[in-house]
């Protein structure tokens, strides 16, 4: 079952509020070591959501971890909660934290990601795994078989 719209969430210290107005694309658990050390966790956890429907509706993020021309990592400039990350140009998606969401409980993950960088005992219920990341022609079906599963 689909979670109830919109879905909002922020960070620890209540500074940056955020809403997402659609449901979500994918969600998923990304083993990379630099998401870890990120996240200060075994994986950080992700939900993919169209980039047009994120909306800040209370604060400002300032842009941490690993900067890049492509890359933003969005967080807070108080409590520095790591809030989602957008991709320049836009891919049509951002990715954000299931953690900096008010119920994160319906969010497990549906793929793991860089699962050749996991520790050995770190697990998810996800029902696909890639040593990396998914090869491109993954993605439609992936999308589609997440969104089914939401709708049935």
């Amino acid at each position: 079952m689909p979670p109830a719209l919109p879905i909002e969430g922020g960070c620890r210290c209540g500074q940056v509020r955020f809403r997402i107005d659609a449901q979500p694309m994918m969600t998923m658990a990304c083993h990379r070591r630099g998401c870890q050390q990120m996240s200060g966790s075994a994986f950080s956890l992700n939900v993919a959501v169209p980039s047009t429907t994120l909306t800040i509706t209370q604060g400002d993020t300032v842009i941490g971890g690993l900067r890049g021309e492509q890359i933003r990592h969005h967080h807070c400039g108080d409590c520095k909660s790591w809030l989602f990350t957008r991709i320049e140009p836009d891919p049509g998606f951002a990715n954000v934290r299931v953690g900096a969401l008010d119920d994160p409980a319906p969010f497990a993950s549906f793929i793991e990601t860089w699962t050749d960088e996991a520790l050995a005992w770190a697990t998810t219920p996800a029902r696909h795994r890639y040593p990396q990341s998914p090869p491109p022609e993954a993605f439609g079906p992936l999308l589609a078989e997440f969104a089914a599963r939401q709708s049935g």
